[in-house]
């Protein structure tokens, strides 16, 4: 508990130096640093209905968050977070649209299991080339984004679009996530006292992200809580010792590429179910990238993430209002890199100041 609250200190600490530092670049803009924070203020917390904004663009950031920190326990850099989220987000606009005549909740089921399934495929792959090959898991994860684009977007909408728009038809509305604002609109969730605090116009926020909770939770209990978890850890810390202690580390492997690439697909199916209603080109938005800077802020813990997926989408949320103020967008980018700077230089000092008691005590 103790090391958990000096993580969450360090990443505080981390924030706050990125916002002060971030003063600097908005008075290079020619811009008023007060202006500029109340600004992403008001617009990522500053209401309810912003707030809940916020928490639907935290919602893939989460989920391309876990797809990272699961295969890194493990001792693997997936990259593949991008091409995993298109091509689940592609199969779930698919079955949304051509799957017909199914009943509403089964409906969004299936197109969920399918990007869920499509994702997982699309981390099985470099898993088996790294387990059994020895293919380094940056190189082929990087180059099956690049393929996920190609068949995704420049063969598959190409291919079943209808009309000149960059995307799939129109999902059923079968097939479309709930959204909190017709939480209303439900025969018995709708008579509870609580409910038209989500009736708000404007409002994006879908069962995407009570999903990213589940996952969370899923996570943590699969990784400290059970046999497999144990494996995981072991084959990241040590994979010798662990193949010595009888654990596979080729079937380890190959199982954290499965769920992280499963977890990306779920990014997807929200983006295509519950934001967009359809699979359309620019829909990932770099949320892939985005998530290795997610899940290193947390720490790799399904929660830190979770946490930091939420900081991530208010700077996103909030970076609308600032450029209605006149802010440069790119002040919010600058922003996050600060963020992650601070918090990666801080962790160096850490680890560089441990090893300087280490080497003290042992003189």
């Amino acid at each position: 508990m103790i090391n958990i609250l000096i993580e969450l200190g360090f990443a505080l600490f981390s924030i706050v130096i990125a916002l002060l530092v971030g003063i600097a670049f908005i008075l290079l803009a020619g811009e008023s640093p007060l202006d500029a924070y109340h600004a992403l203020y008001i617009g990522s917390i500053g209401s309810w209905r912003e707030f809940l904004n916020t928490l639907w663009r935290a919602t893939p950031l989460i989920f391309t968050g876990f797809a990272l920190a699961l295969p890194f326990k493990a001792g693997l850099f997936n990259i593949g977070g991008e091409g995993q989220l298109l091509v689940g987000g592609f199969a779930a606009g698919f079955v949304g649209f051509y799957f017909t005549g199914i009943p509403g909740g089964l409906h969004v089921a299936l197109a969920i299991i399918a990007a869920i399934a499509a994702g997982a495929l699309w981390g099985l792959i470099p898993g088996i080339l790294k387990a059994y090959k020895g293919a380094h898991e940056v190189i082929t994860t990087i180059m099956l984004n690049y393929i996920a684009i190609q068949l995704t977007i420049r063969y598959g909408i190409e291919r079943y679009r209808i009309g000149g728009r960059q995307a799939l038809p129109t999902i059923q509305d079968s097939a479309k996530l709930l959204r909190f604002n017709d939480l209303a609109e439900l025969p018995v969730v709708g008579s509870l006292p609580f409910i038209e605090a989500f009736a708000l116009p404007g409002l994006r926020l879908h069962f995407n992200f009570i999903l990213a909770l589940l996952a969370a939770l899923f996570l943590w209990y699969l990784l400290w809580k059970t046999t497999t978890g144990y494996e995981l850890r072991a084959v990241g810390f040590n994979a010798s010792a662990a193949e010595y202690g009888g654990i596979s580390s080729k079937k380890t492997i190959i199982l954290s590429m499965v769920i992280a690439g499963a977890l990306a697909g779920l990014a997807g199916a929200g983006e295509a179910l519950g934001t967009h209603h359809t699979f359309m080109s620019g829909m990932d938005a770099g949320l892939g990238f985005t998530g290795i800077a997610v899940a290193l802020l947390g720490r790799n813990h399904p929660f830190g993430i979770v946490a930091a997926g939420i900081l991530f989408g208010a700077l996103s949320q909030g970076g609308l209002e600032m450029q209605f103020v006149g802010i440069p967008s790119e002040i919010v980018t600058i922003i996050q890199a600060l963020v992650i700077f601070f918090v990666a230089g801080l962790q160096m000092l850490k680890w560089f100041l441990l090893k300087q008691r280490e080497k003290g005590e042992a003189e």
